[in-house]
């Protein structure tokens, strides 16, 4: 299968689109900056293997072998997947800085990124909204147009 070009072929629908196609929890998080509740997330305590998208543009952005459980109750990955173009800025909506984070295509609020997580993976902590993110299974990666990704996972398209 021939990889999308998604930087080329995405733009992102309109305020009103995006409140029809998500739901309100999910427009909440990715367009105003909210955050869902600690342990309430779909995959706060997912442990399939397969990788994670941005719930707007479908862009890669986590894979699920970097993913483990902070006990923070959203999901918390060390990093995001390779060559993922991810933006970040600070905020101080809660009083002190934090860096926020943001996917490249449709510039949605995904979470925070942290310098607690484990060492011998680099020291970062990427706690992101269930609600920014979909799940795509290793088996359904090719189907679903994320066969190059299969490579992650020792498989082949």
């Amino acid at each position: 299968m021939t990889k999308p070009d998604r930087q080329a072929t995405f733009q992102k629908p309109s305020d009103e689109e995006l409140r029809q196609a998500l739901t309100p929890m999910q427009y909440h998080v990715t367009q105003r900056e909210g955050t869902e509740r600690a342990f309430t997330g779909e995959y706060w305590d997912h442990d399939a293997e397969g990788i994670y998208v941005d719930v707007v543009s479908g862009e890669p952005l986590f894979s699920s072998l970097d993913k483990y459980d902070a006990g923070c109750g959203w999901p918390s990955f060390t990093r995001p997947i390779p060559s993922v173009n991810l933006t970040e800025n600070t905020d101080h909506k809660i009083g002190y800085p934090r860096t926020e984070v943001r996917s490249g295509l449709a510039d949605s609020h995904l979470g925070h990124v942290f310098p607690d997580g484990p060492a011998e993976a680099g020291g970062l902590r990427y706690c992101i909204n269930s609600a920014a993110l979909r799940f795509v299974p290793v088996d359904d990666l090719a189907a679903q147009g994320y066969g190059e990704y299969l490579g992650l996972f020792g498989k082949q398209a």
